[in-house]
């Protein structure tokens, strides 16, 4: 349990709890541009894409703010397996998985991070332990998430075991980087976020090249979502999730992936004209319950 080089986390306020709720929605996003985009493109250029727009997009602030290096190699070290454990590894994963999976059922999966996020906490870290609070909480989250999915989702989950697997596997991707983030603490979050994904893409531009050769001819509706995932569920979400992961701690903070579906069904009724149904009100009660939860435990004293 190594901790002397994290920083301290503190109770989650309301305005992390708003954050929480706004990456929830930008992520909740994601997926239909991943599923828009991830045709033309395919998994791997889909992925150097990404990283490569939300670098870029960062970059300027980053530059004017004062560029940070890592202090010394452990941080080179932590930086290089964010790149792979927060970029690289779960974006390939879920585009690839989303060429036969349907977005709901790719979220549903992804709901499975606040569990494995409570168990790594608490074994990673000294001040994030596990409560009953913060079981209430993971409960809480993923019976909305069944319950805004509905058992057709569940139903869904059969057959196509290989994108189910990478989709479970990015979301345990997800978590895990989510230990090292508190372990990075002399380089602030925007500039730790543009660090990181130009890593990612320098490492994932040459392999897009090599595998899949020159970037295909793209509609303007692929580079339309193509350059908002890169801006959105990367470079702006990357920034609010290392800021709350230091702040917060991660098992609280993984409650975001219980709203993420629910989010991904709000877009669906304000898109798509799909009716606002009691069950959705349900799932939203049980999920900000979640939340609350979730809030209460990182107040009490560790179990």
């Amino acid at each position: 349990m190594a901790t002397a080089n994290q920083a301290p986390i503190r109770a989650a306020t309301p305005a992390d709890l708003t954050l929480l709720v706004l990456l929830a929605a930008v992520w909740g996003s994601a997926f239909m541009a991943i599923k828009i985009a991830v045709p033309e493109t395919g998994p791997v250029w889909l992925v150097a894409l990404r990283a490569s727009i939300g670098f870029l997009a960062l970059l300027p602030w980053a530059l004017y703010r004062g560029w940070v290096w890592p202090a010394d190699a452990r941080e080179w070290g932590m930086v290089v397996a964010l790149a792979l454990f927060n970029v690289l590894i779960p974006f390939f994963l879920i585009s690839w998985a989303q060429q036969s999976l349907h977005s709901s059922t790719t979220a549903l999966l992804m709901g499975s991070g606040p569990l494995i996020a409570l168990l790594l906490a608490h074994a990673t870290s000294h001040d994030d332990k596990m409560n009953l609070l913060k079981l209430v909480a993971v409960v809480l989250g993923f019976s909305g998430v069944a319950t805004v999915l509905g058992v057709a989702a569940f139903s869904g989950l059969s057959g196509k075991l290989l994108p189910q697997a990478a989709a479970l596997l990015a979301s345990a991707s997800y978590v895990f980087s989510g230990t090292l983030v508190r372990r990075i603490a002399s380089i602030p979050p925007v500039r730790l976020s543009t660090l990181v994904l130009g890593t990612a893409a320098s490492l994932f531009v040459p392999i897009a090249l090599l595998t899949s050769g020159p970037l295909p001819e793209l509609s303007q509706k692929g580079w339309t979502a193509i350059v908002y995932l890169g801006l959105f569920p990367t470079g702006l979400a990357y920034i609010l999730r290392y800021q709350l992961v230091r702040a917060i701690g991660l098992s609280v903070f993984a409650h975001v992936g219980n709203m993420i579906p629910l989010f991904g069904v709000l877009f669906g009724v304000a898109l798509l004209g799909e009716p606002l149904t009691a069950t959705l009100a349900i799932a939203a009660a049980l999920i900000f319950s979640g939340l609350a939860a979730a809030r209460l435990g990182s107040r009490a004293k560790a179990s």
